[in-house]
């Protein structure tokens, strides 16, 4: 069983950088899709960004284009979120989760395995 367990999270001023990591432990997850998704309180869980098995195809949210980047390493069985240009409105949890396929899922349901979650905090 994968498990998955976010870092890099913290309180940033507005117009900081952040890079979350997610490193994957229990199998490889080379075969698999790979998502990073955010909760705000009193808000659903969104998609921020999404990266196909081989890295070669991503998906971004309209609220994080050209600011937010995902990558991965699956010789270390790691993917990040590179998060650019904070804004208080990006605050939230983010929660990586591994897919069923290996390409790219929008739907929550299509992620079998979710880390524990890591604080992001936009001050302003």
């Amino acid at each position: 069983q994968v498990q998955l367990v976010e870092s890099g999270g913290g309180l940033v001023q507005a117009g900081g950088s952040l890079r979350l990591s997610c490193a994957a432990s229990g199998r490889t997850f080379r075969y698999n899709a790979m998502g990073w998704f955010r909760q705000a309180p009193g808000k659903e869980r969104e998609l921020v960004a999404a990266i196909s098995w081989s890295g070669g195809n991503t998906y971004y949210a309209d609220s994080v284009k050209g600011r937010f980047s995902i990558s991965r390493d699956n010789a270390k069985n790691t993917v990040y979120l590179q998060m650019n240009s904070l804004q208080p409105e990006d605050t939230a949890v983010y929660y990586c989760a591994l897919a069923n396929l290996r390409s790219i899922q929008t739907m929550s349901h299509e992620y079998a395995i979710w880390g524990q979650g890591t604080q992001v905090t936009v001050s302003s």
